[in-house]
């Protein structure tokens, strides 16, 4: 249907395949036409073809400011300026990927803008307080920049709500934040997640483990802080700026694996008793792969884990049918500690082929569907609604 029209894709950065680059290949997956439009673009060639399928890449001038390619967030000030010089007039549909600023692209009537909504920027809300904080902010000439820099850009976020036409979210937890912060309701279709290359193994080794980027809000610390202190084992796959900090923290029980393949992480993974998530995500990939080897999750309960796990709540005496993991309520030690404790007790009531039956509802292959199924649709609504002012 939207094969003869010319189309654009716009997106934040692409610097590694992580869970936004997964959602572009899928969008290049259905229609293998777009010209892409992203501030910086560091993947490498292998990646590159993968995700844009030898279309045309444009990139801002962010990335040829000094440094611009490694260290590219110096520059979240510019970020607004420099997504709106892409010129897309060329284009009757133009799909935005944001977590930032791509769904600030300029268009005109006439053109149809549908943004894929990860997150509003977090820094400039949600995690505004927490993100001054982690980053020695809150005080000094710094701090006073950073501040004015993030009111600047809560501005023109609000500004540039209106620029899409319609909002697609990643979970019903976007979709709330869309609305509390745009006034803009969305419908939601969860991301991509390649579950197919995942499989349950036989056994079952006896040990927990995590997988995640280490930055301060995924909270690996605090699960190894849970671990340093309990006779059970735990193997921590990741890296990140706080891999030094994560290190220091680890007792003789916790293995700390650093970045793995995903091969490698896989049969790990699929090994695991259970899988260790303390972060609040917006959707969150890690626990629905994990899920997708039979693995239980055990899980801060906020964010979109609620949406992507049936779990049993700790404080709660009755199980939820065919439970895929447990939820505990707060996001401390103690509270993670508990519920570790809960999984133990009721480690019989998981039963591997339903989880993963359960991770299905959350595949690329569904996803690629869905997503095309409703930009088609919107495509359709926006073209009688366009016509019909003309007339």
């Amino acid at each position: 249907m939207l094969q003869n029209i010319k189309k654009a894709l716009v997106h934040d950065w692409s610097t590694q395949y992580r869970g936004g680059e997964r959602c572009i290949e899928s969008f290049t997956n259905i229609w293998n036409d777009f010209d892409h439009y992203t501030l910086v673009n560091t993947l490498n060639d292998k990646d590159c073809e993968k995700i844009f399928k030898g279309n045309n890449v444009k990139t801002s001038f962010i990335e040829k400011l000094p440094f611009g390619k490694r260290k590219y967030r110096t520059y979240l000030p510019l970020f607004p300026l420099a997504i709106e010089q892409f010129d897309l007039s060329d284009y009757e549909l133009i799909i935005s990927s944001s977590s930032c600023v791509a769904k600030g692209a300029l268009t005109r009537q006439d053109q149809l803008h549908i943004t894929y909504m990860h997150s509003p920027v977090r820094y400039a809300w949600d995690l505004y307080h927490q993100y001054l904080k982690e980053s020695g902010l809150q005080k000094g000439i710094k701090g006073i920049i950073a501040k004015f820099f993030l009111h600047k850009l809560r501005i023109w976020d609000i500004i540039s709500a209106n620029r899409p036409n319609f909002y697609i979210a990643n979970s019903q937890y976007i979709a709330k934040r869309i609305k509390k912060i745009y006034g803009k309701d969305a419908r939601v279709i969860y991301p991509p997640v390649e579950t197919s290359v995942f499989e349950i193994s036989d056994e079952t080794s006896d040990y927990y483990v995590t997988c995640s980027s280490m930055v301060p809000y995924k909270k690996v610390d605090l699960i190894v802080k849970a671990f340093t202190n309990i006779k059970a084992k735990l193997i921590v796959i990741g890296d990140g700026p706080d891999y030094k900090k994560i290190k220091k923290l680890c007792s003789g029980n916790i293995e700390l694996k650093g970045y793995l393949e995903a091969k490698e992480k896989n049969e790990i993974l699929k090994k695991s008793k259970a899988f260790i998530f303390a972060a609040e995500e917006d959707f969150g990939i890690a626990p629905v792969e994990a899920q997708a080897c039979g693995v239980p999750v055990i899980a801060f309960a906020k964010g979109g884990v609620l949406e992507t796990i049936k779990g049993m709540f700790v404080s709660e005496e009755s199980t939820v049918m065919d439970s895929t993991g447990v939820f505990y309520k707060e996001q401390t030690v103690k509270s993670l500690q508990e519920a570790i404790s809960f999984f133990e007790k009721h480690e019989n009531c998981f039963d591997k082929e339903l989880i993963r039956k359960h991770s299905e509802s959350f595949s690329k292959e569904r996803f690629e569907k869905e997503f095309q199924e409703t930009v088609e649709e919107l495509y359709s609504q926006w073209k009688i609604e366009n016509n019909s002012q003309l007339v």
